[in-house]
């Protein structure tokens, strides 16, 4: 065979090859025998290994790669991965329902009635495909929502995963990777038959599985996906989720059949009545129903809080359930100085995990279940998630069980506890216990665990154990002495050789350089979370100025009632608290957001991008718009204010000018902007 016959025979398996892949994992159809494609594939193999110089990285031969790697980068995902709220009850999903409505009558001044998208929620490992000209660029892990590890090697792997798309165009887009419940039985046949410990489940598999350094480990354990989402590119998406859904089919990925546009709430419920008594028969593990407005203009219109998609949600089946004895009721004290009391329970299997603990909140959830020591209780996984008692078979009851009394002092330091409410619990407030020592052992050391986490310094290296190493050492006691450890004094520490003292040292010395949002939320001040750190931050744009706030300043603000401003304007007026922000400003530099000056120029107009730009990429476009208080959306239509067309704009620009709405170039939106 010459070179030119052998890249003409190639050209034609490949095409083969990936027609049947698609109609076997997209279509669910078989057109040739498992033997017949296997035979193909092999053909291709043979030529490829007669002229190497032909293998390309689309090719179906290079769905496994021939060594391990040696580790996982990580990647930074061009488009924010956001994860949708939950819901447990129709309840919640009726108040959805009114706050869509509510929300979209704000927007347009007048009533607007939304319809939804029903798709099953798959219970995996979420996976972030990036395509550029359809070929298959990366593949990565969802990890903080802002950084992921690249698993491409791993998920190049998957045959559901298609390679090159069947149109050119550069895709970001969404799926879940999983084991079928058939392929993780006969795992699990092959573990008892060596001998070895069995798998727990099918989700701890997968997420174990894309994680492997062996591809060829990856490819034996037979993975699959669904996809469910464009999020980026250059390619004009469809004004509705169901068509969105049909385009990936089309592009060659496969997507779960089983969605469903539906007209209403109503439907929506019925819809997922109908799959929880249908899931347990479907090849996957199923664990809920994700919920999105299906209207893309609606979608654009909502927009994101700081965690998630305002216009979907994922409504959960109810969680497995288990009974399990209470065999102590033990304390907690948080890095707030909230006491929580957890029940230590006989060790139970819940949806693949085993428990052991289980938290009870506060005295008034105590007082609800009625729960003693000594109690059988039904278990189970809230979200399965977390380990949550819902109720105590009281007749069970032997006589001999113990009632729970909250203590007077914290069971660390023996400062007399605070009760004072925390919240609104239905129609009474709910109320905890607090240690109101500022140097409670126990809080520093919570505190410290916060600080060096993924949500505030992202300390690498800096876990729990570490950090107890070095407390139990003497070498910190605050959280500003973690940028003064030396190498000499860690490498005393046991288990504390040369590398992994350099690689903390490295980790800290990253994490020197915070934004102002992230140093905030490592302050742990009581009721202000990440979301809200991340407005006081865009808000008052540095520590100085937020320090010196007024209850008023904060109240001002969209989403700062009167607990979190109190709570705000306590702290700063702690002495303690005032040098603990004085020591790290020593330590660290802040970084902190823009300049508000200027930022209300593109306030209220939404802005959609389109083509290449010639300096700009899309995401430096994005960002400057939305530092001058404008929106970015995904779509044109009447509510587009400006389209921003580059080279290629594609549908976009046309669309723009059938609905009369200005065409901006780079130019043009610099001049802005400037």
């Amino acid at each position: 065979m010459t070179k030119t016959e052998a890249e003409t025979r190639l050209k034609k398996l490949r095409e083969a090859i990936e027609k049947y892949r698609y109609h076997y994992h997209v279509l669910n159809e078989s057109l040739i025998s498992d033997e017949a494609l296997d035979s193909l594939k092999k053909e291709l193999v043979d030529i490829e290994q007669q002229f190497p110089e032909l293998i390309t990285a689309d090719s179906p031969s290079q769905r496994v790669a021939g060594s391990a790697l040696p580790g996982f980068k990580k990647i930074r995902h061009t488009v924010p991965q956001w994860s949708f709220n939950d819901a447990f009850s129709e309840e919640d999903m009726r108040d959805f329902d009114a706050r869509m409505h509510r929300m979209l009558a704000d927007q347009y001044g007048k009533p607007v009635s939304p319809t939804y998208t029903a798709e099953l929620k798959i219970d995996g490992l979420k996976i972030v495909f990036t395509y550029e000209q359809g070929k298959l660029k990366t593949a990565a892990t969802r990890g903080d929502g802002a950084v992921g590890e690249d698993v491409t090697e791993n998920v190049k792997t998957i045959e559901a995963v298609p390679l090159v798309l069947s149109q050119t165009v550069d895709v970001v887009a969404e799926g879940e990777a999983y084991m079928p419940k058939s392929q993780f039985e006969k795992l699990n046949v092959e573990q008892k038959r060596k001998g070895e410990e069995l798998y727990m489940n099918p989700r701890n598999i997968t997420a174990g599985t894309i994680r492997q350094l062996d591809p060829r480990v990856v490819a034996e354990r037979k993975l699959s996906t669904f996809a469910y989402d464009i999020s980026g590119g250059t390619m004009t998406v469809p004004p509705r989720q169901d068509e969105e859904l049909a385009l990936l089919r089309t592009l060659g990925f496969r997507v779960n059949p089983n969605f469903k546009r539906c007209k209403n709430m109503d439907e929506v419920i019925a819809y997922w009545h109908e799959w929880l008594k249908k899931k347990d028969k479907e090849d996957y593990l199923i664990d809920g129903v994700v919920v999105k407005v299906t209207e893309r203009e609606y979608q654009d219109a909502l927009g994101y809080t700081g965690k998630a998609p305002r216009w979907g949600i994922a409504l959960k089946f109810p969680a497995e359930q288990v009974t399990t004895i209470v065999e102590d009721i033990a304390l907690q004290v948080g890095r707030t100085g909230v006491i929580t009391p957890v029940a230590h329970l006989r060790p139970v299997l819940v949806y693949g995990s085993m428990v052991s603990r289980a938290t009870l909140h506060n005295e008034d959830e105590i007082e609800r279940l009625g729960v003693r020591i000594g109690d059988t209780v039904i278990l189970q996984k809230a979200g399965d998630v977390i380990p949550d008692i819902v109720k105590v078979l009281t007749e069970m009851r032997t006589g001999k069980e113990k009632v729970f009394h909250m203590p007077k002092v914290c069971p660390e330091c023996s400062t007399e506890l605070l009760k004072k409410a925390v919240g609104v619990k239905g129609d009474a407030e709910s109320a905890a216990y607090y240690c109101t020592n500022t140097r409670c052992p126990a809080k520093d050391r919570r505190t410290l665990y916060h600080f060096t986490s993924k949500h505030a310094y992202d300390i690498e290296h800096l876990g729990p154990k570490n950090l107890d190493l070095l407390l139990d050492a003497g070498l910190i006691a605050s959280r500003a002495d973690i940028f003064t450890l030396k190498k000499g004094d860690l490498l005393e520490l046991p288990r504390m050789g040369e590398k992994s003292v350099d690689n903390l040292l490295a980790s800290i010395e990253k994490a020197r350089t915070v934004t102002l949002e992230r140093f905030i939320v490592g302050l742990s001040i009581p009721e202000v979370g990440e979301e809200t750190a991340r407005e006081l931050a865009e808000e008052f744009r540095s520590i100085e100025a937020l320090r010196v706030a007024t209850r008023a300043d904060l109240e001002a603000m969209n989403g700062v009632g009167p607990r979190v401003a109190t709570s705000l304007t306590d702290y700063f007026a702690s002495n303690h608290n005032v040098k603990v922000v004085d020591d790290l400003i020593q330590q660290v530099t802040i970084q902190n957001p823009q300049s508000k000056k200027g930022s209300q120029k593109c306030a209220g107009m939404t802005f959609v991008l389109t083509g290449t730009l010639p300096t700009l990429s899309r995401d430096e476009a994005k960002a400057r718009i939305l530092a001058e208080g404008g929106k970015v959306s995904g779509s044109v239509s009447k509510n587009t204010t400006y389209v921003v067309a580059g080279e290629s704009a594609g549908s976009k620009y046309d669309e723009a000018q059938k609905l009369g709405v200005p065409i901006l170039d780079e130019q043009g939106l610099i001049e802005m902007l400037a």
